[in-house]
């Protein structure tokens, strides 16, 4: 590749660059004595008589500074017991927080009454102000940009725009110029969440979709005769080869519209199978125009189109992947972006803390939300509130998260060992929304036996528009070395559907080497290297290396706490969870 720069020898792949003035060479790995349960210490008194006398200091007398213990690698090794001396996670108070209808008053405003005879917050401003922490700063910063913070009284910065009676006070020009722009969309209506909490949303149209892959898969399986079988393997390789969607429902190659399959005619409609989802009849006559979309079937090649080659794609970071990291990455390059993992079942129950998964920002110009679940019933009908709920520009399959529970429930890097679940989770999914479909997976579930280079040449039938290959399994975790061969004989298995790969793509060196030994790949997801430094966008498409000042690094910080208040708020609760991912993101 034009412009490669041979990494450095001494270099080990998958490190982060660090300069050698920063590094502590003869750093000693000591244990807090203090921090291990007395199981350990007993262990560690067995071993030498003095140290039980250390550990008796350290816990009668508090003031005492830490002392550390040296220990050997075995002596490490024995003791696992857990940290006890982690402080309390911030606990939240609720009989000291104020009633939400009484936060957010404009001065001008009549105090509302609570109706909630139930609640158990306060109720009394005063009260509350009175009690309430000082400020951290003077100047809000969701005030200054949208000219009313609405945090209002349990605003942390609440001294720029309350009066002393606890109202807010509303810049009209700024706040209706903030109602205009929209910058985040995806807001959960109260409308749909009553609906789905209650049952009544519509979903027929997965329902449909559904049922008539059951029916196809349960004719495909029980009334196929052997002539029907190569029929349909001959017209399958003839679509195949035309360009035409291979997915399981009747579609007339005329007309465009969905046969519908009947028990006598199954040997005669098996040469017709294709995509959609819509309802309709084969031999149904129709006058007028037909303006409907149940009634005129979707093919795939009229279904959107992205451009998904050389793109930098910023990964679905769980936790850590939220909107405001994801705005300073977009600020830095990067050009795709997703969402963090939201389970099917926690959306289709409209829970709040699910649905702010899918929000977007406007700077995200090409933007998707990343599902897992473990059935086709919940991906269906999760997939099509989306796309009728929301704006987004395609939906994310997750088939490579490790995570214990969610794995043993069939979901994410479990899906791997079940291809029937997989396949009809796919097809319906693909058939009942008009977005294109991907799918993040893993190499496979066990360390010593990759199993996607199976599942991939078939994702194309299935209908999925790109393939992200994360180049480890789920017993590797994020501790081994990425597969960066195995992502290419997936990719040119997976053609045409474009494959990106992921893994241990830390520099603008990595990425262009990944690009030599995969020059398969249609792009590359960059996650872990994102994290330690967001500017490897910037330095991907200059192709340099950024020796980025302090006074810099500290103007990110600023601008992530900044906009994690226009995110998630200004009250204590939120600036004890930013404190929180500002010591997970950037330490």
């Amino acid at each position: 590749m034009s412009g490669f720069k041979e990494p450095d020898a001494e270099r080990k792949s998958g490190v982060a660059v660090i300069k050698a003035e920063y590094v502590i060479s003869d750093h000693k790995r000591t244990l807090l004595l203090d921090c291990i349960t007395e199981s350990d210490k007993e262990k560690l008194a067995a071993q030498d008589g003095d140290n039980n006398n250390k550990c008796n200091d350290n816990t009668d007398d508090a003031s005492q500074p830490y002392k550390k213990q040296k220990l050997s690698k075995g002596e490490k090794k024995r003791l696992r017991g857990q940290n006890k001396a982690r402080p309390m996670p911030f606990k939240h108070n609720q009989e000291m927080s104020l009633c939400r209808t009484l936060i957010d008053v404009a001065e001008n405003e009549e105090l509302p009454i609570c109706n909630n005879y139930k609640c158990s917050f306060l109720h009394d401003v005063s009260a509350y102000l009175a009690a309430k922490p000082p400020d951290l700063n003077s100047t809000c910063y969701v005030y200054s940009t949208q000219g009313r913070c609405p945090r209002g009284a349990s605003c942390r910065f609440g001294s720029q725009h309350l009066t002393p009676s606890g109202r807010n006070i509303i810049n009209f020009s700024l706040y209706e110029r903030h109602l205009k722009a929209k910058s985040t969309v995806n807001h959960l209506d109260k409308s749909i969440q009553f609906n789905l909490r209650k049952r009544c949303y519509d979903f027929s149209k997965s329902g449909s979709v559904i049922a008539k892959y059951d029916k196809y898969k349960g004719k495909i399986s029980n009334g196929n005769s052997k002539n029907s079988v190569e029929q349909n393997e001959n017209s399958k390789q003839q679509r195949t080869e035309s360009g035409e969607d291979n997915t399981f429902c009747p579609v007339d190659g005329d007309t465009g519209l969905i046969c519908e399959i009947e028990p006598e005619n199954i040997s005669e409609s098996e040469n017709c199978i294709d995509g959609g989802g819509a309802k309709s009849s084969h031999n149904s006559r129709q006058c007028g125009a037909i303006t409907d979309e149940d009634v005129i079937q979707v093919r795939k090649e009229e279904r959107k189109q992205v451009n998904w080659k050389g793109k930098l794609y910023l990964s679905p970071l769980t936790t850590v992947g939220n909107l405001p990291f994801r705005r300073i990455c977009k600020e830095f390059g990067a050009e795709i972006t997703c969402g963090e993992m939201a389970m099917a079942t926690s959306l289709l129950q409209g829970l709040q803390q699910e649905w702010a998964l899918v929000k977007r920002h406007t700077s995200e110009d090409l933007f998707g939300v990343q599902l897992c679940g473990n059935n086709p019933h919940v991906m269906t009908r999760c997939a099509q509130m989306l796309e009728e709920t929301t704006h987004i520009d395609f939906i994310d399959i997750n088939l490579g998260c490790p995570i214990e529970f969610v794995y043993q429930q069939g979901g994410g890097s479990g899906l791997l060992r079940r291809e029937k679940a997989l396949e009809s989770v796919i097809r319906c999914m693909s058939n009942v929304i008009d977005l294109p479909l991907t799918l993040k997976t893993r190499t496979g579930v066990y360390t010593d036996k990759n199993i996607l280079h199976t599942l991939i040449p078939k994702f194309q039938d299935w209908g999925v528009s790109l393939v992200t290959v994360h180049g480890r399994s789920r017993e590797q975790r994020y501790t081994k070395k990425a597969d960066w061969d195995y992502i290419e004989q997936c990719a040119q298995l997976g053609a045409p559907v474009p494959v990106f790969g992921n893994g241990d793509v830390l520099s603008y060196e990595d990425y262009e080497q990944a690009l030599v030994n995969s020059p398969s790949v249609a792009g590359i997801m960059i996650g872990r290297g994102a994290l330690i430094k967001p500017w490897i966008f910037t330095e991907v498409k200059e192709q340099r290396h950024w020796d980025i000042s302090s006074s810099e690094r500290l103007d990110i910080l600023k601008k992530y706490v900044n906009y994690g208040l226009e995110h998630w708020g200004s009250d204590t609760k939120v600036t004890e969870r930013l404190h929180h991912l500002y010591l997970i993101n950037f330490n």
